[in-house]
């Protein structure tokens, strides 16, 4: 499932001036196809200014999401490798971007944990980091869902 939502939807940039601009780029894809509105780009800005860096949820990787009603408008996924990491507030490093978008908030709970569960492994993490192309990180994701 995560991998189809990750079709179209990369992103590989050397850096970025700030963690806003890497969730801004990071959902750049879901924005051009319609799939949500810059309202839920703002919101996901808004929830790290005002909770901290709980998206930061293992080590140099970031899971950007808000509130379902938010500007979203097809349950959407993007995926966004940085060569440099970007800071986050609490001197959290992040290289990689996953953008959650659902239209519910069970579809937004399962994105979360189908995430979640695979990049616990830390073989995965690996390959996602060395990842030069959006079909290196389909081939990892869809190893992990057979």
């Amino acid at each position: 499932m995560l991998s189809e939502f990750l079709k179209g939807n990369t992103t590989f940039l050397n850096q970025v001036s700030s963690w806003e601009e890497s969730i801004k780029r990071a959902s750049q894809p879901l924005i051009e196809k319609a799939y949500i509105d810059s309202d839920y780009v703002d919101a996901m800005i808004e929830n790290v200014n005002i909770n901290g860096s709980y998206i930061v949820i293992v080590p140099e990787i970031a899971m950007p999401h808000a509130e379902t009603d938010k500007g979203v408008n097809k349950t959407s996924m993007s995926f966004m490798k940085l060569n440099e990491s970007v800071m986050f507030p609490d001197d959290r490093e992040v290289k990689l971007l996953f953008v959650l978008a659902a239209t519910d908030s069970t579809t937004h709970l399962e994105l979360l944990s189908d995430l979640s569960s695979i990049l616990i492994e830390e073989e995965i993490k690996a390959k996602l980091k060395s990842a030069e192309n959006e079909e290196e990180v389909i081939k990892v994701i869809e190893m992990v869902e057979e």
